[in-house]
Formats: structure tokens, C-alpha cells, sequence
């Protein structure tokens, strides 16, 4: 009986062996394996390298006061000239008629005045006599006057002539340089129609064209380094002058004017500069392309929780440069965001972590 109890315990020993073996335990899905970085927060300011030229910073259009034909030209673009000199002319032959006529009509005057001013002392001389009436003498001291006031119009008309004639010159008004030309000899030319462009001597501005985009946020710095294209080693500072106000409807760019502090050797007129300036610092988060996606329209990343679990997560971004974009809005610091491996995640969906680092912080 003993017997027969012992085969009975291994016989159950034995089918309940061969039950557990037969019961298999479920698999766990195995987990997406993703790389995250730990993003932290810091200033960007990005910057802009711009391409200009060294321009004067008064610029004078030069024209004749009055038309005709030009028939000497003086100077040509490049040359440098002084003040008073002279650069063109024009055919005097006209206005030179205009000046010996006005003279004429002073000689005329002038012989007037001489024998209105002998009878009128004649009148004053026989009045106190009784040779004369008042009537006489009045009329002999009302002619005087009207041929001296005669006199002085025609003397004023020469002088006018004289100066008009005086405007077939064209001179320099300051010292610089001559930076282009719009007429030559022989033209036939309108008053106030440029003739030269003049670069006059003195402060010089650093000169570019900026898009507008560019010019949200000023320069954080003072002071622009300006450096000369040909030979970066020449180099001086400015600071920004002058913003034009108005778009060009050709270029859809600005004019931003930096007056320069000096002007080094080899930094000449017309030279072309380059000029990098950043914009005031902003909080922001750099991640690399490969960390962002989409969500629907809007661009967003991946979050790995405490729990393990993904998140997408919208997301701004500030801007987008090689190899990597910075992040304006969304992200504060802390979070931990999917850079490699996030093709195949959805919401909600567990991930094994194979390394975490902490994000670069974003860098001009």
C-alpha cells in the first residue's frame, strides 16, 4: 500500500513537471531603442556678415546754374580737386552779349544822371535869384532822381549779367574727389542737370544693404568691426549711423550708413568691406535636424517621460542652420529629446534609452 502511494506522489510530480513545461510565459514587445539628449537652455544671438563699400559721407551732385553747350571738361572720375577749381564750361558767347548790352545801358544811365544832375544845379542856383519858378526846380530834382534810380537798375541788371556769366564755370565748392560723370564735351546741357558727383573730403561712412529681415533687432554691440574683403587684416570700428527708412523696389533691401572712427591705409574710397554684427541674445534651445519631425503641419520633437513613454511635442523654431536648428519656443530646459530613432514612435509608446547627453547650449 505504501508502495502504491509513493508511485502515486511521482506520477503527479511528474504530470505536474510536464504541465509547467508546456505553459510559457508572454513575451514583452521589445521596446524601439532611441538616443535622447537632455536640452538646456541658453542665449542665441545670431549674426550676419554683411558686404559693403567706404563711401563719403557728404556726396554733392554738381550742376551748372545755367544751360548751354559745354566746351571744356576739366577733370574726369577718379581725379581729385581742390575747392574754387574749376571743372567745366560752358560757351559764354550769349550771356557775354547779355553782360555788354546791361553795360551799355549803364553808360546810357549814367550820361542821364551827369545832365539831369547839371540842370538841377543849374535850378538851384537861380531859384534864390528869382530867375526861376519852384515849379522848374522841382521838375529838374524829380528828373535827377528818376535817372539815378534809372542808373541803379541798370547797374543791377549788369551785375546780374556778370553773375550769370560767371555760372558758364562750373567749380568745386569743396575739395574731393570726382566719383562720376554725366556729360562731355560738346552737349548741349539744362540748368541744374548733374554734371559730376563729388565724394567731399572728410568722415567716411561704411555703406550696405541690409534685408529688412535682418534689421528686427539692433546690433547688441556698439561698436561694428569693419574689415577690409581683400585683406581681412586691415580693419577699423564704426557704429551704425543711419537706417534708410524706405525699401528699395529693386533690391527689397535697406541702406545702413556706419560711420567710421578712422580710416586705415589701403581702406580707400570705393573699397569694399565686409561687416559682422549680432543681434541681442535670446533664450533658446540648439538641437540637431535629425531630433526634429512634425506634428500635422507644425514643426515638434519627440519627449521621452519620467515613465518612459514618447511625446510629441509642438515646437518653434528660431532658425534653421547647418546641421542643426534652434529652438525659440516650446522647449525650457530639462526635457529630454528624441535625437536618433524617432522615425517609427507614436504617442504613448514605451522606448529603451541607448545613450542620453545633455544638449549643446546655442551658440552665435
Amino acid at each position: 500500500m505504501a508502495g502504491l502511494e509513493s508511485k502515486w506522489i511521482v506520477a503527479m510530480s511528474l504530470l505536474a513537471l510536464l504541465c509547467g513545461c508546456g505553459a510559457e510565459k508572454p513575451v514583452e514587445k521589445e521596446r524601439p531603442r532611441v538616443r535622447v539628449m537632455e536640452v538646456r537652455s541658453s542665449d542665441f544671438a545670431p549674426s550676419v556678415t554683411l558686404t559693403g563699400d567706404i563711401q563719403a559721407r557728404v556726396q554733392t551732385e554738381l550742376s551748372f546754374r545755367v544751360g548751354g553747350k559745354i566746351i571744356q571738361r576739366a577733370v574726369d572720375v577718379g581725379d581729385r580737386v581742390s575747392a574754387q577749381q574749376v571743372l567745366a564750361r560752358l560757351d559764354p558767347k550769349d550771356l557775354q552779349t547779355n553782360v555788354d548790352s546791361a553795360a551799355a545801358s549803364v553808360s546810357a544811365e549814367q550820361a542821364r544822371v551827369k545832365q539831369a544832375a547839371a540842370a538841377f544845379v543849374r535850378q538851384q542856383k537861380l531859384l534864390p535869384k528869382g530867375y526861376t519858378s519852384q515849379s522848374e526846380y522841382d521838375s529838374a530834382q524829380a528828373a535827377l532822381r528818376s535817372s539815378q534810380s534809372a542808373l541803379t537798375a541798370a547797374q543791377a541788371q549788369l551785375a546780374n549779367a556778370r553773375e550769370q556769366l560767371s555760372y558758364t564755370a562750373l567749380v568745386a565748392e569743396a575739395p574731393g574727389i570726382i566719383t562720376a560723370r554725366q556729360a562731355e564735351v560738346g552737349q548741349v546741357v539744362q540748368a541744374t542737370v548733374p554734371i559730376f558727383s563729388l565724394a567731399r573730403d572728410g568722415e567716411r561712412d561704411a555703406v550696405f544693404n541690409v534685408y529688412e529681415s535682418l534689421l528686427m533687432a539692433p546690433p547688441d554691440n556698439a561698436l561694428i568691426v569693419i574689415s577690409l574683403l581683400d585683406n581681412p587684416e586691415v580693419k577699423t570700428t564704426g557704429t551704425l549711423r543711419e537706417v534708410t527708412p524706405v525699401v528699395s523696389a529693386d533690391s527689397g533691401t535697406v541702406q545702413v550708413k556706419v560711420a567710421l572712427k578712422e580710416l586705415p591705409a589701403g581702406m580707400d574710397l570705393g573699397s569694399v568691406v565686409s561687416a559682422t554684427a549680432s543681434a541681442p541674445g535670446t533664450a533658446s534651445v540648439e538641437l540637431p535636424w535629425s531630433a526634429l519631425t512634425k506634428n500635422l503641419s507644425e514643426p515638434a520633437v519627440w519627449l521621452v517621460g519620467a515613465d518612459g513613454k514618447t511625446e510629441l511635442h509642438t515646437v518653434k523654431v528660431a532658425r534653421y542652420l547647418t546641421g542643426k536648428v534652434i529652438i525659440g519656443e516650446g522647449l525650457k530646459g530639462g526635457e529630454k529629446v528624441v535625437v536618433a530613432g524617432g522615425q517609427l514612435l507614436h504617442p504613448q509608446m514605451f522606448v529603451e534609452i541607448a545613450a542620453e547627453d545633455k544638449a549643446q547650449g546655442a551658440q552665435p
